[in-house]
């Protein structure tokens, strides 16, 4: 599994520089899939350790969200749970959403990180600071990101992004103390 050492120095300066992360859903907050029951009602699997990095990241001042090109209960449920600070679903164009949330919020491209799996996450992933893709995204994706992961989409891809960047940031010891002592 990638460390920190194994990334060049420019890469963990650059992540050392994210404030606000961005996810796509389909894919990397889950496996891809979508259950539909027999009334069209649609769930998705979600991984606990992914959300638990999501919401624990919040401490040391991350901002997280998600831009989704699918409309979905499910995933508004699941960010609203994490505590998500941008929940941004039913948005096939991505990239203009990326630019009015830096516009609104006031962070420029190179302090935004974006998790994408899939080719029409090609404009966003090449407009931020730092981009990454679980192991399983798509081959063109894959050759064009900063990071490509070492988990799959909804098995610990963001998960590892996380501790990434709480090491490159700093935080990986006083993240560490907060576990053992209890305190998440």
């Amino acid at each position: 599994m990638k460390t920190l050492q194994d990334l060049p120095e420019d890469l963990r300066e650059r992540l050392r520089r994210v404030r606000l992360l961005l996810l796509d859903v389909d894919g990397v907050l889950t496996n891809g899939l979508i259950y539909l029951d027999d009334h069209g009602v649609e769930t998705k699997r979600f991984s606990t350790r992914d959300g638990l990095a999501v919401w624990w990241v919040r401490k040391f001042g991350l901002l997280t969200g998600v831009i989704s090109g699918r409309p979905s209960p499910a995933t508004e449920l699941r960010c609203r749970d994490l505590g998500m600070d941008e929940v941004h679903t039913a948005q096939p164009r991505k990239l203009p959403v990326l630019e009015e949330i830096m516009a609104r919020r006031g962070i420029a491209a190179e302090e935004i990180a974006y998790i994408g799996d899939d080719i029409v996450d090609l404009p966003v992933l090449k407009r931020v600071g730092v981009s990454a893709a679980p192991s399983d995204a798509h081959p063109e994706v894959l050759k064009r990101v900063d990071l490509a992961l070492d988990h799959p989409g909804g098995n610990g891809a963001v998960r590892q992004f996380i501790e990434l960047w709480l090491m490159a940031a700093g935080h990986w010891e006083s993240a560490m103390e907060d576990v053992i002592r209890g305190n998440i």
